[in-house]
């Protein structure tokens, strides 16, 4: 039953379009809400992200009702509290508030204000013809499931996958290398039994597009109404001697499994000699783990700088030097050759060879070179066409070009990308809230045929020895950085934030330490708003300009 709870230190509901304030609830120990003004009126919800905790206040209120998480991203409606953009899964309460006798009220339920957050339930007994099949259990299967079900949707979900295991955070294999099955689920199995998900573990060999069946590799046929592909990616292999598999302790990451495998190899004591292979998000992050926890850590790339390829060359040099405060070593603008068997057991990995002769010990590798869209079940189709990176071409509505009740998201997925530089050219872009919106979008249009798709900005972020936040996309290119700043990593205040332009046009931002920047930025693209590449050279401040 809702009580009636007064707000601490507040007299008035004195706030401005646009303010959002966090204040305590008398009564309650620990209990805050949000307070954010949007339209002439005050709303109250839970005050902060469900995501990873995120304290809203610090977020990015916008005038049509959005507030965004800081940190990653996450969306709300202030009015609802309901999750607008991934990466949150969990939506907000809301509660009444009103200003009386020299004081400001909430009404409510104490353990609503307690918890932070609006539980979904996908509770279901499927029924009816519908039949939606999901080739896939990452993230944007994980995004298509709850929103199928919260929108209303109770036709039978299918999702079939190699993993044996709910959807998992796999942004934190690479960055935290953790092996716990429970501690990286999104949901409980309880969690999907109670919607009434089937979730099969098996290979998908082929898809009868005319006959909407999915066929997997044990011989068994799932008839669908709906398809949505969302297999990821698969993890390349260098394909050099002693680097394609045949050593011992030589991995790839992509999967719970692989993590198990590096930390089964690393143990929990250190001192292990590690070579990552690849300068990019994985390779770095893994790095920058295994030096947390003492071990002995060289990068080869080859470009000049880390990253180099996506966040350029300047800001590349100070992820290095970050990491290479941690004890990291690199060898950049380098090839590999091979790599060598130990001296001690010929199974097993002993060293790798740069082409210019050097030798560096390895008691293991871990190869982060990139991954392929794993569409092999696609390849021998008569009915779809597959792009020359194996992915499949989708509409703006993540439709599969051609064939009819099919959708691909994530990885696997080009789609036309209409944000800053985009153009609508067509991009694949491997992020993780990508997928999941993809998979939110395509849900929506399953439960509620005839729905607009709204279209969103990729976001993603890393750690590397502080947190990166980033948003927009340099697929289609940029030609120039600028930079706004301390850059200099010595006394570990990084605090920048970088602009990535194509012309006079801003088509992508990346910060640390300059919260909630990046994020103000995203809402600025959502909205066609984004300052030039002039006015921030003048030295405008972003936050000036109002979403």
């Amino acid at each position: 039953m809702a009580q009636e709870f007064k707000l601490k230190d507040l007299t008035s509901l004195d706030l401005k379009n646009g303010d959002k304030l966090q204040v305590e609830v008398e009564g309650i120990e620990g209990g805050k809400v949000l307070l954010a003004k949007v339209g002439g009126k005050v709303h109250a919800l839970n005050s902060n992200c469900t995501h990873f905790g995120a304290p809203l206040a610090k977020g990015v209120l916008t005038a049509d009702g959005r507030i965004t998480c800081p940190w990653h991203g996450a969306c709300f409606n202030v009015k609802t509290g309901d999750v607008e953009d991934a990466p949150a899964l969990d939506a907000l309460h809301t509660f009444d508030v009103e200003e009386k006798n020299g004081g400001v009220y909430i009404k409510g339920q104490e353990a609503k204000i307690k918890q932070g957050r609006r539980g979904v339930s996908i509770k279901c007994q499927s029924k009816g013809q519908e039949k939606v099949v999901i080739v896939g259990r990452g993230s944007g299967a994980l995004g298509a499931i709850e929103a199928l079900r919260e929108g209303g949707f109770t036709g039978s979900i299918t999702s079939i996958a190699t993993e044996d295991h709910p959807p998992i955070d796999r942004t934190k294999l690479s960055k935290a290398l953790l092996t716990d099955v429970s501690k990286l689920q999104w949901r409980t199995p309880e969690f999907y039994k109670d919607g009434d998900i089937e979730s099969v573990t098996g290979s998908v060999s082929s898809v009868d597009f005319d006959g909407k069946k999915v066929k997997t590799e044990d011989g068994k046929e799932y008839q669908y109404t709906k398809l949505i592909l969302a297999s990821g990616g698969l993890a390349r292999w260098l394909p050099l001697e002693g680097l394609k598999g045949d050593l011992k302790n030589v991995f790839v990451l992509r999967t719970l499994a692989d993590t198990q495998g590096i930390m089964a190899a690393a143990g929990d004591e250190g001192g292990k000699k590690v070579v990552v292979i690849g300068s990019s998000f994985i390779g770095m992050e893994v790095a920058n783990c295994l030096a947390g926890k003492k071990h002995d850590v060289s990068v080869i790339g080859m470009e000049k700088q880390p990253m180099e390829r996506v966040m350029g060359e300047k800001v590349g040099e100070i992820f290095r030097k970050i990491l290479e405060k941690n004890g990291v070593k690199f060898y950049m603008e380098a090839s590999v050759d091979k790599a060598s068997s130990s001296k001690t057991d010929s199974s097993k990995v002993g060293a790798v060879h740069l082409k210019d002769g050097t030798a560096l010990e390895a008691d293991l590798v871990i190869e982060g070179v990139g991954i392929r869209p794993s569409t092999d079940y696609l390849k021998d189709s008569q009915s779809v066409k597959l792009e020359k990176d194996g992915s499949l071409s989708t509409d703006e509505n993540f439709a599969v070009k051609g064939l009819k009740d099919v959708y691909a998201i994530g990885d696997i997925a080009t789609y036309p990308y209409t944000g800053p530089g985009g153009e609508g050219k067509p991009v694949r872009i491997e992020h993780w809230n990508v997928a999941q919106n993809a998979g939110r979008a395509v849900a929506k249009q399953i439960a509620s045929p005839g729905s607009k798709v709204e279209p969103f900005i990729p976001v993603f972020w890393s750690a590397l020895g502080a947190q990166l936040r980033y948003c927009g996309n340099t697929v289609n290119g940029y030609d120039d950085v600028v930079i706004d700043g301390n850059t200099d990593v010595s006394e570990g205040k990084q605090s920048f934030i970088a602009y990535y332009t194509k012309g006079d046009r801003v088509v992508a931002a990346a910060s640390m330490g300059k919260d909630p920047l990046v994020m103000h930025t995203m809402e600025l693209m959502r909205h066609s708003k984004v300052p030039t590449k002039s006015e921030l050279q003048r030295g405008l401040n972003i936050l000036e300009v109002q979403v």
